[in-house]
């Protein structure tokens, strides 16, 4: 059976993971673990691949992999594939993307979606031609599955906030605040496309877009390298992308959105925060409790006014009635869980699992307005509409002309 071939075809979808450091790892856990919680199509896992014999054999193992591969061109081409899972690093995602989906294989990607803008749409178009064949594929930005962001989502959409008219998201890690914090390919352009911004500033850009369903029409932004060389294998080693990041985006409705990023951010480990504003109420999110909204009811009487805290954890909140009794919380990991539970039922379906290709190739074209903005130093790049491929011209305008 190939991809294309009917959903009630009685063999299990096989699936191939490729990678299986940080990432694999988690989507590993949630390929193990998805069927136990939810009604999901049958699959197997499949085959495990890596570069590193070894390596990938150990990891099979502690994983659930049936078997190992360390070629990924030979899996992609397998009968017995149907599913593609790219956990690895960004400079090979648009090779292996394009690979798989051009093979007939359901494509799920981690983010961000590549490491250029041009990558990024030849990824886009791949997408598009294999959804013709009902071919799938879906962008791993796995905090549209918090259960809390969720929520947040839903009471936008039902107007509980109003119109929104302004939004600051800060992602703050402290990974890198140590500079003798070793080299790794995450701070080198050529394997890592750029470095906080494309790394976490891709997750806070695309819950903003998540949340509000707006467009993004201009950008302006910076970027800085505070610790710009590293000891690695060469001894000392330039750092050639970004420890932090600032944007400033403009929206279709009005609403302005501020974004800040850092892997440099002493003490803060995993904070994404989110605050939401709007003409009759505000929400507030951080990461760190991620099983917790704040609410603000702007409508209630001023002597009432304040905000309140939802503990996400009801069988009537997104994704609970599968886990535990009401109040039990949930953590990180489940998000993935969640991510492949909406995969599955969406290739089981035949519909476009959320955030497609399309979704990414915005993201990406935010990211690359901020680089351009950055380097220009004083300007902001308009972004007229959001056409998947190919993209509008970015032109950078002084501020203020």
């Amino acid at each position: 059976m190939t991809s294309q071939e009917p959903a009630n075809n009685p063999r299990p979808l096989g699936v191939a993971m490729i990678g299986y450091a940080f990432m694999g790892k988690a989507h590993s856990n949630a390929w193990r673990n998805v069927a136990s919680y939810f009604a999901v199509p049958a699959f197997e896992q499949k085959v495990l691949v890596g570069r590193d014999a070894a390596g990938v054999a150990e990891a099979a193992g502690k994983y659930g992999w049936a078997e190992t591969a360390t070629d990924w061109r030979t899996v992609v081409e397998r009968d017995d594939i149907d599913i593609v899972d790219i956990c690895a690093p960004g400079w090979l995602h648009a090779e292996i993307a394009i690979a798989a989906l051009e093979a007939g294989k359901h494509v799920l990607l981690e983010k961000p979606l590549a490491n250029t803008l041009a990558e990024a749409e030849a990824m886009t178009a791949a997408a598009q031609a294999a959804r013709t064949s009902g071919v799938q594929s879906m962008v791993g930005f796995n905090y549209r599955r918090v259960p809390a962001l969720a929520l947040a989502k839903e009471l936008i959409a039902e107007g509980r906030l109003g119109a929104v008219r302004h939004v600051r998201a800060a992602y703050l890690q402290d990974w890198l605040a140590d500079e003798t914090a070793p080299m790794t390919w995450r701070l080198k352009k050529e394997t890592a496309g750029s470095g906080a911004l494309g790394d976490i500033a891709s997750h806070a850009i695309d819950q903003v877009l998540f949340l509000l369903g707006d467009q993004v029409t201009d950008v302006s932004g910076r970027t800085h390298t505070f610790t710009t060389h590293r000891p690695g294998a060469a001894g000392l080693e330039e750092v050639t992308v970004d420890d932090a990041a600032w944007a400033t985006l403009s929206f279709a409705s009005g609403a302005i959105a501020s974004v800040e990023v850092s892997r440099v951010a002493t003490g803060r480990k995993n904070s994404l925060k989110l605050e939401i504003y709007g003409e009759k109420g505000a929400l507030l999110f951080d990461l760190e409790n991620l099983n917790e909204l704040g609410f603000l009811d702007a409508t209630a009487p001023a002597r009432e006014q304040g905000f309140r805290r939802i503990l996400v954890t009801e069988p009537g909140h997104p994704y609970f009635e599968a886990w535990w009794p009401q109040g039990h919380i949930i953590g990180w990991e489940h998000t993935f869980t969640h991510e492949v539970r909406d995969f599955l039922l969406a290739i089981d379906a035949g519909t476009q699992p959320s955030p497609s290709f399309e979704d990414g190739l915005t993201v990406q074209r935010i990211l690359n307005a901020v680089e351009e903005s950055a380097a220009a130093k004083s300007s902001t790049i308009q972004l007229t509409g959001t056409p998947a491929v190919p993209s509008t011209a970015l032109t950078a305008t002084p501020e203020g002309a």
